[in-house]
């Protein structure tokens, strides 16, 4: 019997993530970001988003197992790493340059009597010159940084499987889908003057290492439309939180909710930790509806940055709703 599984992972850009001098071609509109990836993908939908310059690379880790009377007897990868181009506009004319795609990166599977656990890394970098200073040899870099995942799945003989995100570039944001094409996880914090700074050379998996990544939950449908409404009105305000500083306190007054952008917030109630959340949450409505109090502590455990709504900006039948959902006090 043959069993196959596959994770993907869709690397993007969104609104505002890179800073510095390399933001201006963004600014200038002669670079682009990116409008945020469906939630559901197949191999037509991966090639579309491809073509239209809607993705900056994909890892697709595809593989399979044959089992014979419960025992593994052959297996191999199936996947594949895609990646990009890069369009630069101005003054009514375009140049296009090709991405320069890295190898893809497949060590040898680690096989158990009854799993075959599978690696593989993909990425490259732009063919876009991106000049800028670095803190270590040569000091001055001209070609773009790199930019990869590594992903892991473990297929099982009883037909289960499950992936992992085994190590990220810090940069763009990485969206992960299942076996079923749905998206299941996403990179929780992107840090672009790092990546810039360091990742070339032997600051890869093409080099010396790797970068951990770090991964949260998926939002909610409902938290999805009601970011749209966030971020599709009046330019909300954004704040900055760094590591271990509160959005909110506990019992503390409050009349504004909040979209997290990027990071990893702590719910905490009573001093206990209740949950982890990650982009794309909507957290703070329970003030709104419930009088204007704080039911929870809201904690950065990375810097964060989260964008700033109130009651006026969003319909409260949807707050009513969405505080329904949650299971846990969030602010």
């Amino acid at each position: 019997m043959r069993i196959e599984s596959s994770v993907t992972s869709i690397s993007w850009i969104p609104s505002e993530a890179v800073k510095g001098a390399l933001k201006v071609p963004f600014q200038m509109g002669m670079a682009h970001y990116d409008e945020p990836l469906p939630e559901v993908i197949d191999p037509m939908i991966l090639q579309s988003l491809r073509n239209n310059d809607r993705l900056r690379f994909a890892n697709a880790l595809r593989a399979y197992i044959e089992v014979e009377d419960g025992r593994i007897v052959d297996h191999g990868h199936l996947g594949e790493g895609l990646i990009g181009s890069t369009t630069l506009r101005l003054g009514g004319k375009e140049i296009t340059f090709q991405a320069i795609p890295f190898e893809t990166l497949r060590p040898d599977p680690e096989v158990s009597p009854t799993s075959v656990r599978f690696v593989q890394t993909a990425g490259g970098r732009t063919g876009a010159p991106a000049p800028r200073p670095v803190p270590h040899p040569p000091f001055i870099q001209i070609s773009a940084p790199s930019a990869w995942t590594t992903l892991a799945l473990t297929i099982h003989a009883d037909g289960r499987s499950e992936f992992e995100v085994a190590g990220a570039s810090p940069f763009p944001r990485h969206w992960i889908y299942d076996q079923e094409g749905k998206l299941a996880a996403k990179s929780g914090l992107i840090d672009f003057k790092d990546w810039s700074k360091h990742a070339f050379g032997a600051r890869t998996p093409w080099g010396e290492e790797d970068s951990p990544a770090v991964v949260t939950a998926v939002e909610t449908a409902l938290e999805r439309q009601l970011s749209t409404q966030i971020m599709g009105g009046k330019k909300p305000k954004r704040r900055t939180l760094k590591k271990d500083k509160l959005l909110t306190e506990q019992g503390a007054p409050g009349n504004e909710m909040y979209l997290l952008l990027d990071g990893i917030l702590s719910v905490e109630v009573n001093g206990e930790q209740l949950a982890e959340l990650g982009p794309g949450a909507v957290v703070g409505e329970r003030a709104i509806l419930e009088g204007g109090t704080r039911t929870s502590t809201l904690r950065a455990l990375t810097t964060c940055t989260v964008a700033v709504a109130t009651p006026e900006d969003i319909d409260v039948e949807a707050l009513r709703e969405l505080a329904a959902g949650h299971h846990r006090e969030d602010g």
